[in-house]
């Protein structure tokens, strides 16, 4: 007979993991303390679950090892991700490379894992409550609300603390420890960040292209340019969530960390200029109220003249050269203090986790406990937003469900 294995956590990278150790031979029990498994997968890619990404890198990853990610993916790679999901029923579609199922549901994804499970006969139990886990000999035992449950190995795939009401509480970190594990310190990562400014109210709900250029001490950290959504108390969207795992490690070291945002990122500021200066020639009879209007939002263009102390009743020839050098400054390098990112309950994943060299790349086992294994964010893994994050736990969990159930063939 196969192997006996239990893995906790029943999110993308778990029921991966499970699904490859039952294919490989092994009779798998997945705990899982949420209801149902793989919550955390509805709300993926804004609900259409961006899979994977066809760009996949090194620097799509962050982590204590730089080639860690890339050497667990490379074992079971985008194409191979792919033919799984095929073979589970599911088509998908590109778009820039994001994947999406072609459904445009992560509904799909979630039931076609959870059939899978079924099909291979995998014990799945549910709200199991706290666990506590122990190894003797050669045997794991957890101990949870549903009895006690043991095996010849044992994945932990419990997530970390982002959108813990998913279903990650960050309870697998203290099941590391217990196993003498390390774990660097989790902080949201690929979230919001907060800022000081007694504008946001007024443009709060905008949107409008940006680069997002973050600084920590004065020193240049990172950068990233996109759609910017501007709130009542900071900053968001994908370039925010880019650079927020910069911030919040900034942050945590006590760092004095600033944003600086280019609101026409397409040319620079020479160029910009010129632009101001050309429609100040075609607005020459018209107040500054609407001189920007053409250009921006008109809550963003209403607060920029409030900031660069013009007044919007004056005309706009009256505009010397001087305030439309100091205007292109104020809009190509705008810069707002970052106070703090949101909480984990904003966060979509952590940075930080397990560290990365007590784990075998190539089968994803702990290099301190035999036939212990490790899958998903619980690790100090964190992608960038675009199906990074889903990769790493579809090709962690599925090496580390198949290293375990193949052990000793």
């Amino acid at each position: 007979m196969g192997r006996e294995g239990l893995i906790i956590g029943g999110g993308a990278s778990g029921l991966t993991a499970a699904i490859a150790a039952a294919k490989g031979g092994a009779r798998v029990t997945l705990l899982e303390h949420m209801p149902r498994v793989g919550k955390k997968i509805l709300s993926t890619g804004n609900g259409r679950c961006n899979m994977t990404n066809l760009a996949l890198s090194a620097s799509c990853y962050r982590c204590g090892e730089p080639d860690f990610p890339m050497k667990v993916i490379g074992r079971f790679p985008v194409p191979e991700t792919l033919a799984f999901f095929r073979r589970l029923g599911i088509v998908t579609t590109e778009r820039n490379g994001y994947v999406y199922p072609a459904s445009g549901q992560a509904q799909t994804v979630l039931d076609a894992l959870r059939e899978e499970v079924e099909s291979l006969k995998i014990r799945v139990i549910c709200d199991c409550g706290e666990l506590t886990v122990k190894k003797d000999g050669a045997r794991f035992f957890v101990r949870s609300d549903s009895g006690t449950f043991s095996g010849d190995f044992l994945i932990l795939a419990a997530g970390s603390m982002a959108a813990p009401a998913t279903g990650s509480d960050g309870s697998g970190y203290k099941l590391s420890k217990a196993f003498g594990h390390s774990v660097k310190k989790p902080l949201p990562a690929l979230v919001q960040l907060r800022c000081r400014g007694d504008f946001f109210k007024s443009v709060a709900g905008v949107r409008t292209e940006a680069k997002v250029s973050l600084y920590g001490n004065g020193e240049f950290l990172c950068e990233d340019r996109g759609e910017l959504q501007l709130t009542d108390y900071g900053i968001s969207g994908i370039p925010v969530f880019q650079v927020s795992r910069f911030a919040a490690e900034a942050l945590d070291k006590k760092k004095k960390v600033e944003a600086v945002l280019d609101f026409f990122p397409s040319i620079d500021e020479g160029a910009f200029f010129a632009l101001l200066r050309e429609q100040q020639k075609y607005l020459a009879g018209r107040t500054c109220e609407s001189f920007l209007n053409g250009i921006f939002h008109k809550k963003l263009a209403a607060m920029f003249l409030k900031q660069a102390g013009i007044r919007p009743a004056r005309e706009v020839s009256e505009l010397s050269k001087r305030e439309l050098s100091a205007l292109t400054s104020l809009i190509k390098g705008f810069s707002i203090p970052v106070t703090a990112t949101n909480p984990f309950e904003q966060a979509q994943v952590c940075m930080g986790g397990v560290k990365t060299r007590e784990v075998d790349p190539s089968t994803m086992e702990s290099r301190l406990v035999p036939d212990l294994y490790f899958a998903g964010e619980i690790l100090d893994v964190d992608g960038i937003c675009g199906g990074y994050n889903l990769q790493w736990a579809w090709s962690s969990g599925y090496l580390a469900g198949k290293s375990a159930a193949e052990k000793g063939k």
